[in-house]
């Protein structure tokens, strides 16, 4: 049997608070329709307060439709609390993860350009937090710059998979509520 290095079965992670899971794909759904995509696969995740989705709209394009949606109606969201682009997703693996990152990061970060790595681990003790970042950051001859970075690599370590993101420093949806 072939072992699937990644997968890309999701392009989106949303956040809500604990028990809206249910009304946060509502919320998700509806948005989609209004973005574009009739058929959005939204399913949630064994973690409280997190649902992802796989939409046929490439995520970072998703990500810019919601952001015109909230100018123009702040309060549009009313479970939805954070919006994540989700590039590619993989086993909960310190060496797959490296390698994907170093296969795809010089496609989004160019020479001149600072970065910084964002991780965010839920239930996975497995994946050591310092290690994995040098890994990464051993990659890359950018300069970090953790207060205003040009550029995010940002790893959501979700138990057995993970997802890997790279955007830009306004790339995510946080809503105020």
């Amino acid at each position: 049997m072939k072992r699937v290095i990644y997968t890309k079965n999701f392009n989106l992670l949303i956040s809500t608070s604990r028990y809206n899971e249910t009304n946060a794909k509502s919320e998700l759904w509806f948005t989609s329709l209004i973005c574009g995509d009739n058929y959005p696969i939204i399913s949630r995740l064994t973690h409280s307060g997190l649902i992802a989705a796989l939409t046929s709209i490439d995520a970072k394009k998703i990500i810019r439709k919601i952001k015109k949606i909230i100018e123009k109606d702040p309060n549009f969201f009313q479970f939805i609390l954070k919006v994540i682009p989700i590039d590619f997703v993989c086993e909960s693996n310190t060496k797959l993860i490296v390698k994907l990152i170093k296969e795809h990061y010089k496609d989004f970060i160019k020479d001149e350009e600072t970065y910084k790595i964002v991780l965010k681990r839920r239930k996975h003790e497995k994946i050591e937090r310092n290690h994995l970042i040098e890994q990464i950051a051993e990659l890359l001859s950018n300069k970090v710059m953790l207060e205003n970075p040009d550029k995010i690599i940002r790893i959501e370590i979700l138990g057995n998979f993970s997802g890997i993101s790279f955007i830009k420093k306004n790339g995510i949806i946080k809503v105020n509520n």
